[in-house]
């Protein structure tokens, strides 16, 4: 035992926070308020007249006895609440003292400690451990009073610490923080009395009467006899886990009844675990100490009497609480917390017993958050938040982390720049399958261009061991138009690498790094493998999907379930990838012959992303052949038994059918809806570049060939366009943008007030553009300052409309803006078909034959129609005609020759002559943002 005066060997301790500090002086006394804030903000875009909203701040009023501060505007509550606490502590003039201890002082603190705890001022506090010292007062015979070792060293965090700060060994071993309290109580023999056959602590004067009687009483309600379930664990791995009642009245000490039930005395044989699962939880491992353990000042002596016990290693127990343990144990949600002076039980099955093991393992955490076997381990990629059915990487990867007791996954972002376009890259135009690919660098800027904003990002993730030390660094190359897309997928990652490594932990070093390797992640060998070690134990199971039983899908599926389904199956649709389904389902468990079946889960509704890999494959498989309102019955082989018993309420049935013989998973599932992808979601997934950059890119190659010295962009949204146009070389010198969303025009402003000044600031400027302006106002109404642009564009704008509106969109531009060149791009319905895998409905079908005909959906569900090729090129057509323009038709995304045609079909309209337009003077547009290369230069 160390008693020098140098500084303690335990784990360096960050001083207190200021609300720490001012709870020591104050406790209930200070009184925290926090209030939202909405502060100025400065939109980084001058001109810009929509008033921008900032960021959710909070400022927190502290109020004390004496006086009260306000903080500043934080970003979080908590920092707010620590910011008022710091100014607080520098108004009271307060010196904070930092946490770090000599073993001296340590000592010294330890003593108090433990002085406080068998006061009688302790004895009424709501204190997980004040409730082992009122229980021990009701203890019978010679154990009255005692309070084990076991539980001052399992329940008081306090005594924890300091210890630590003895001995950083303390960690690893309730025994060594059981010898320093001996060692603390000696120093209070004149108050305490030490019971070296009990191991256990008792208070020399007793307690006063009126103490006793005047501490806090069970509720009325309270059952006098409580009795909870509990999990034996074995320590043969011949044996299995079974559930067990204890029975503990409101009289009798909890810790007295765990320890019959493990074949021991009393409580002062115990050892019990950290806690199990959440930190919040109660549900720990209680097993029986080496039967030679004697409380004694040598550490070393304890080690060795504890090695000498490795023969009966519980390998289970010691993997869920990550210490050793020997011999059977006990699993029990059961003990005395903060919030009450009652004992706090709940039951404990086996069901739950599964479940915590599972928990243990990243893709075992995804299927529990989804609370559905047929969930897969991990989906293969993080696509969107909307689309993510579970819970998220990020919090799957912290919830690893919490279980296996490793710091907290530290995540760094960074924003970048993307790659700009290359001015005089080949149009996109006619490449319908991805023939003409671009950089991922470029792809990223395009994405980021959609979404109105100009930068992407990377993110790093860092786990750390509990002793700070540097286990796994995971740096993906890939980047992300969001920051929050970064975060999770490579979260993802991994969590995809740690799912490998633990289904082998036993891998070699060369292995395991060239596993890694694969998934950007650099590790640590050492640090690694001796953070999981315990992992050896684990249980050599999948927490993955079952397959189908055989080579086909039981008969019931092809025989549909509703007799008159197949006269209606133009009422149902078939999902495709990236289709969003609904199905509700029962999974039972079943004997070969299926003569009996058990109930195991089941769901209502059940949502998933086809094409994700978010379910077993064995599901998505049969749904894809459905129609809505279609059921179908499939069976699939059985998968580890523990997964069974993770989702089954009722085991014991379960067991017994588990153990009659070959048993199968028998599911009934039924479609209930299909909600058909996003527009530019499925036209990302089929089209490479994605399908809204391949139009950008046709109307910058007619406006370069134009040599037009003005542009305006009819519907131009978050100014996708005309960011692009600035990293070509044209003739344009004047752009404007017309909008109803001050949202998507306030976005297109800044993009391009950043790229503008960017291309003055250059030595050689990328194009000559010399004034930008972006309107708010409805392009069905006609603004004299817009007439006689040189060319105009309405890329996928006239859908959103109603048809009427659509046609009077085209008479007002071609008939008071008279624009040189129109370009309009559309959704071609009839290529629908492709995109969702169904059959189109064509405009000359008999009338009174359409309800019966199975149509495609619209692209988006805020399309309010979407034109055939003939539709669209005889509103075209009529349209020029009527006002002495030319028009030509194109397209992209898809072949001109060849069924369905393009996927977008665009119509470039070119007047005849060259009349000056007739301006009625009127203004009906707002000016959002304007401009000027002389007003910045």
């Amino acid at each position: 035992m160390e008693n020098g005066k140098g500084p303690a060997s335990g784990p360096k301790k960050l001083p207190f926070t200021p609300k720490a500090i001012i709870h020591q002086r104050f406790g209930t006394k200070a009184c925290y308020k926090v209030e939202e804030v909405q502060e100025a903000v400065q939109n980084g875009c001058p001109g810009l007249v929509i008033p921008q909203k900032g960021p959710c701040l909070f400022r927190c009023s502290l109020q004390l006895p004496e006086f009260s501060v306000v903080s500043e505007a934080f970003r979080r509550k908590k920092d707010a609440e620590q910011s008022a606490a710091e100014k607080a502590i520098q108004q009271l003039g307060i010196q904070p003292k930092e946490d770090t201890l000599t073993v001296e002082q340590a000592w010294d603190e330890l003593v108090g400690r433990l002085s406080y705890l068998f006061s009688i001022e302790f004895l009424s506090a709501i204190h997980p451990l004040s409730g082992h010292f009122r229980a021990a007062l009701v203890r019978e015979g010679h154990l009255n009073g005692f309070i084990p070792l076991v539980a001052i060293a399992t329940f008081d965090a306090k005594i924890n610490s300091l210890c630590k700060y003895i001995s950083s060994e303390m960690e690893s071993s309730p025994l060594l923080v059981m010898s320093l309290i001996i060692e603390a109580a000696k120093r209070l023999e004149d108050s305490l009395l030490f019971s070296e056959e009990k191991l256990s602590l008792k208070r020399l004067a007793p307690h006063p009467p009126e103490i006793i009687q005047s501490l806090p009483k069970n509720e009325p309600n309270f059952p006098e006899s409580i009795s909870f379930e509990a999990i034996r664990v074995p320590s043969s791995a011949e044996k299995t886990v079974e559930p067990v009642i204890l029975n503990a009245s409101s009289g009798n000490y909890y810790l007295d009844v765990i320890a019959k039930e493990l074949g021991v005395e009393d409580a002062s044989k115990v050892l019990i675990s950290r806690t199990i699962g959440k930190a919040s939880s109660e549900t720990r491992l209680y097993f029986c100490a080496p039967e030679s353990t004697t409380i004694g000042s040598s550490s070393e002596l304890y080690m060795k009497q504890a090695s000498s016990f490795k023969g009966y290693v519980n390998t289970i127990a010691t993997y869920l609480s990550g210490q050793e343990i020997c011999g059977d144990a006990i699993l029990a949600s059961v003990g005395y917390t903060r919030k009450s002076t009652d004992l706090f039980y709940e039951d404990l099955s086996l069901r739950a017993y599964y479940r915590i093991l599972a928990n243990k393992i990243p893709s075992g955490i995804y299927k529990l958050s989804r609370e559905a076997i047929l969930a897969a381990e991990l989906p293969t990629a993080f696509t969107t938040r909307s689309n993510w059915r579970g819970s998220f990487p990020r919090d799957i990867l912290c919830t690893f982390c919490c279980q296996h007791r490793l710091s907290e996954p530290v995540f760094s972002s960074d924003s970048i720049e993307p790659l700009p376009d290359l001015p005089g890259r080949k149009s996109l135009r006619d490449t319908s399958s991805g023939e003409n690919k671009t950089n991922e660098g470029v792809l990223a800027a395009t994405a980021v261009a959609q979404e109105g904003c100009n930068l992407v990002y990377r993110c790093t993730v860092k786990i750390y061991s509990k002793c700070q030390e540097l286990i796994l660094l995971c740096s993906p190359k890939e980047s992300y138009k969001k920051q929050i897309d970064a975060i999770h997928s490579t979260a993802l990652k991994v969590l995809s690498w740690l799912d490998r490594f633990l289904d082998k932990v036993d891998m070699s070093v060369e292995e395991m790094t060239s596993s890694a390797k694969g998934f950007d992640i650099l590790i640590y060998p050492q640090q690694l493998v001796k953070e999981f070690t315990l992992c050896q134990t684990l249980p050599k199971y999948q927490w993955g999907s079952a397959t189908l039983a055989g080579s086909f899908v039981c008969p019931s599926y092809s025989n549909v379930q509703n007799n008159t389904l197949e006269e209606e199956l133009s009422s149902g649709t078939t999902p495709s990838s990236g289709s969003l389904v609904c199905v509700t389902y029962k999974i039972y468990l079943a004997t070969e012959r299926e003569c009996i079946m058990e109930h195991l889960e089941g769901s209502e509704e059940f949502e998933f992303e086809i094409g994700s890999g978010a379910v077993s494959p064995v599901l998505e498989a049969v749904v894809t052949q459905m129609s809505v309102d279609q059921s179908a019955c499939f069976t699939m082989e059985l998968p580890a038994k523990e997964i069974v018993l993770a989702v089954a309420h009722d085991s014991a049935n379960i067991i017994s059918l588990l153990s009659s013989g070959t048993c199968l998973m028998k599911c009934e599932v039924t479609l209930l809806r299909v909600t058909v992808p996003l527009e530019d979601r499925m036209e990302q997934a089929l089209f490479s570049p994605p399908l809204s950059k391949q139009r950008v890119e046709y109307a910058v190659q007619h406006i370069r060939e134009s040599c037009a010295a003005s542009l305006v962009d009819f519907g131009c949204g978050s100014g996708s366009l005309l960011e692009s146009l600035l990293a070509y070389q044209t003739s344009l010198e004047k752009i404007a943008g017309v909008d109803i969303s001050q949202r998507a025009l306030a976005r297109a402003a800044k993009i391009l007030h950043s790229k503008l000044n960017g291309n003055i600031e250059a030595e050689q400027p990328i194009n000559s553009i010399k004034s930008a302006i972006l309107y708010d106002g409805s392009i069905l109404t006609c603004d004299s300052r817009l007439c006689g642009y040189d060319i105009a564009t309405c890329l996928e704008v006239i859908e959103h409309m109603e048809e009427h509106d659509a046609c009077s969109f085209g008479d007002i531009v071609l008939s008071s803006f008279c624009p040189q060149i129109l370009i309009v791009s559309t959704p071609n319905y009839e290529y629908n078909v492709i995109l969702q895998k169904s059959t189109p409905q064509y405009q000359d079908d008999d009338p009174d034959e359409k309800s019966q005909q199975q149509s495609c959906k619209f692209r988006n569900h805020d399309h309010k129609f979407e034109w055939t090729r003939q539709q669209f090129c005889q509103w075209a057509s009529e349209l020029a005609l009527r006002h002495n323009y030319d028009v030509e038709f194109s397209g992209v995304g898809g072949e001109p020759n060849k069924e369905p045609g393009f996927a977008s079909q665009i119509a470039v309209f070119r007047r005849k002559d060259s009349s000056p337009v007739n301006a009625d003077f009127t203004e009906h547009y707002d000016v959002i943002w304007e401009w000027s290369s002389s007003n910045n230069s």
